[in-house]
């Protein structure tokens, strides 16, 4: 959830430090700050609050070295104050430590370091790692080796030593950590984000590792001090896909982005002859497959939706039972997993703590794992057997939008995989293939809609404290991402709902003026959820559709229509979410809210 980005080099670490962590302030964060090694002493900069308020402090206390470590903190231990700030120093000031994760042994920890007479100085569990590391003999690595036994919980950890001025070392159990190779210069971060303008060469630390990074060289050490061997990867992501390209925001940038992702997405696991999909490309064995007799959909957030929309078009399909659950809870409910199930790990991240955790029970009970993930090389691309790489490129605005929509796009083409390997393969799958391959322009399409229409929306919405969001069938999780993207970046509350469940509860907010926004495309329920409409208009509530087509039967029943076109009834989640995510954007903009980075939010919640 926090940024971390550590550097051992030959150019001045702070305007290196102070850039990675601007390319880390999506993930979310309170405060932020450095810790740079001098000649004979370690240099402290933190500040409560926005990176600015760091930046200020380096400009008018000027620290020179090279090399150092940088964080920006999310709050977990200890209020988003200067002194919980990270990093945090042990009691001599020999060691500083920046740290994402939770210590959970900390209470315990806390009381063994106060009765041994330590006076720390912060609320937070990173003081106590910095603090142990102090009281331990040796080199840096070998204090860091010293203490691993001590550690309870999750954590990603980059440490650096007085003595030792040209060493940074890293240790992580869950959160991600990365470390980049350069030219005369090595770097740690949280996320590639962070290192892309600079190097696209990595390695991914598991968990146990010790990675020591010097300028020259890096090793790597298990848990007992033994060194190992993980492969380098080279990236294939462009650092100019970090940047805003001109416009405001990287939201809207994202957004308008999807037709490539989409269109990258489905070529990449499509055959020679664009005809069917790829199952090679899939990492799908049809001997694994042969005798699955279910699939659960896993995830949390945004993706969790993405895996409603799985669920309707596996089943539709392949005839396979799908399940979908929210990781946090499907790990604790003890489901009926074997060697017959399939268990999809969906996640934008791969660095999901839930999810993983989902992920790991799943294993461990023999089902067949996969993961659709958007990050090659993440921690839940190593642990699945069958990966999908959505090819949304990097995401930085928290609130998702083309890998929620590369997401929908991948369930599809697994599901073409799975009805190819159940020998269900007919026309229907060469319509659909073709029907993805238009795909990416129907979003184009989608993305063109008039202005005018969004600004009657936006007003609709940004002068209501509450609002409905209506669906039904495949279009339902439509209804809850899009009241989903509303409250992550206005800050407005809004509700999805089955449409035909209004009556059962949420029927009782409605009153003159409320807004309901309907999904509404043409289908088999459309006349139903027309219905529930006139209900909704018999008291007194404003109507906002998104529909395909002629407006037809809405014009009477809805106060406003943002159109999108026709497209298969699968692939109508993917155009329909399109209208939802920009009027979410534009209502953001009006109410003056910072729209990449939304209050209390973090893009990778890898921690529970």
């Amino acid at each position: 959830m926090c940024g971390i980005i550590g550097y051992v080099g030959a150019d001045e670490v702070v305007p290196v430090l102070l850039d990675g962590l601007r390319r880390l302030e999506y993930r979310g964060y309170d405060s932020a700050g450095m810790a740079v090694m001098g000649a004979d002493e370690i240099g402290i900069l933190r500040a409560a609050g926005k990176l600015k308020n760091l930046e200020q402090k380096a400009y008018h206390e000027p620290l020179h070295g090279t090399a150092g470590v940088g964080h920006t903190r999310w709050a977990t231990h200890g209020a988003p104050t200067e002194a919980n700030a990270h990093p945090q120093t042990d009691a001599e000031g020999l060691v500083a430590v920046v740290h994402n994760g939770i210590v959970e042994n900390y209470v315990s920890l806390r009381k063994e370091l106060q009765e041994a007479g330590v006076d720390l100085q912060s609320d937070t569990d990173t003081e106590l790692i910095a603090q142990l590391l102090g009281r331990e003999k040796g080199t840096l690595t070998e204090r860091v080796l010293g203490i691993l036994p001590r550690l309870e919980g999750q954590y990603a950890v980059v440490a650096v030593y007085r003595t030792e001025p040209d060493v940074v070392v890293a240790f992580r159990n869950g959160p991600p950590l990365v470390v980049g190779f350069g030219e005369g210069e090595n770097m740690v971060a949280s996320d590639i984000t962070a290192l892309l303008h600079r190097t696209r060469r990595v390695v991914f630390l598991e968990n146990g590792d010790v990675a020591e990074v010097r300028a020259d060289s890096v090793r790597i050490l298990d848990p007992s001090g033994l060194e190992v061997e993980r492969p380098v990867e080279t990236l294939d992501w462009d650092a100019a896909r970090v940047e805003k390209g001109g416009y405001r925001h990287f939201m809207l940038k994202e957004i308008f982005e999807q037709p490539d992702a989409i269109r990258n997405t489905v070529l990449a696991y499509l055959d020679a002859e664009r005809r069917g999909v790829n199952l090679d490309g899939l990492g799908f064995s049809a001997e694994e497959l042969s005798g699955l007799r279910r699939v659960h959909l896993v995830a949390c957030g945004t993706s969790w939706h993405a895996c409603l929309v799985g669920k309707f078009v596996i089943e539709e399909l392949t005839g396979l039972p799908t399940e979908v659950d929210y990781a946090s809870e499907y790990r604790y409910r003890q489901p009926l997993i074997g060697g017959d199930v399939l268990v999809v790990g969906v996640t934008q991240s791969g660095e999901t703590a839930d999810t993983l955790a989902a992920m790991e029970m799943a294993r461990e009970g023999g089902a067949l794992l996969a993961t659709v993930c958007n990050s090659r090389g993440s921690s839940s691309w190593r642990l699945a057997t069958s990966r999908m790489l959505t090819q949304a490129g990097p995401e930085i605005g928290v609130a998702s939008t083309k890998a929620f929509t590369t997401q929908l796009v991948a369930l599809v083409l697994m599901a073409l995989a799975l009805r190819s390997v159940r020998g269900l393969t007919d026309a229907t799958d060469v319509e659909l293939v073709a029907e993805l391959q238009r795909l990416p322009l129907a979003v184009e399409q989608a993305l063109a809609i008039d202005p005018e229409l969004y600004r009657d929306g936006t007003e609709m919405l940004a002068d209501a404290t509450d609002s409905l969001y209506l669906g039904r069938g495949i279009l339902y999780p439509i209804a809850l991402e899009g009241a989903l993207k509303l409250k992550e970046i206005s800050y407005l509350h809004a509700e999805g709902y089955p449409a035909g469940e209004m009556k059962h509860g949420p029927i009782a907010l409605l009153q003159e003026g409320f807004p309901v926004v309907a999904v509404a495309p043409e289908g088999a329920t459309r006349e139903k959820l027309i219905g529930n409409l006139m209900e909704v208009r018999a008291r007194g509530a404003a109507v906002l559709a998104v529909s395909d087509g002629d407006a037809g039967g809405l014009d009477h029943v809805a106060d406003l229509v943002l159109p999108v076109p026709r497209v298969h009834p699968l692939l109508q989640p993917v155009v329909a979410v399109v209208p939802l995510q920009l009027l979410a954007y534009h209502v953001a903009v009006e109410l003056g809210n910072d729209v990449d980075q939304p209050r209390n939010l973090a893009k990778s919640v890898t921690v529970e």
